[in-house]
């Protein structure tokens, strides 16, 4: 009995067009540590930072926009988790959910630590961003915003657990 490939081939195809989909929804984020001080931002902690950064954005969105937390998977600690868990229950009250859509953020890092125990971060995030009722946008913006972000590391991650808008740097 001969076998068909083609089916697989297919598969295969849709899973990596379902992955490119996904790769392209992702924020783009820069890292610029050369204003860092008084310490350096050592290559391997620049490219934690720059990951794990991408991926809080990426969890931030989905938790935003299904109105859960369970995406966030430690992430986010203080202040910050505490913001994001009043911004969803918020939500859920009103039936309301957010959509963050083509994010760019260009991040410098400003001061880390000599203990290498904190970071500020300065984002400036562009990103269009629409309210939800249900499946009916109700509100749609293209913004840039500024951050002032503090992240420790943790474990085996770096957390953000600070994340302010602030009008200028």
């Amino acid at each position: 009995m001969m076998r068909i490939r083609i089916p697989m081939i297919c598969v295969t195809l849709a899973l990596a067009a379902g992955y490119l989909k996904a790769a392209d929804a992702s924020p783009q984020v820069t890292l610029n540590v050369t204003k860092a001080a008084p310490r350096t931002v050592e290559p391997l902690t620049q490219r934690a930072l720059l990951r794990d950064y991408k991926f809080a954005w990426t969890n931030l969105a989905q938790a935003l926009e299904s109105n859960s937390m369970e995406s966030l998977n430690g992430l986010f600690a203080g202040n910050a988790n505490t913001a994001l868990k009043d911004k969803v229950g918020t939500q859920r009250q009103s039936g309301l959910s957010s959509r963050y859509s083509n994010q760019s953020h260009k991040v410098d890092a400003i001061f880390y630590a000599p203990e290498g125990d904190v970071i500020e971060l300065h984002d400036t995030a562009e990103y269009d961003y629409q309210v939800l009722d249900g499946s009916k946008s109700i509100h749609s913006e293209h913004a840039v915003v500024h951050y002032v972000v503090l992240m420790t590391p943790g474990a085996d991650r770096w957390v953000v657990r600070q994340l302010q808008a602030v009008q200028h740097f």
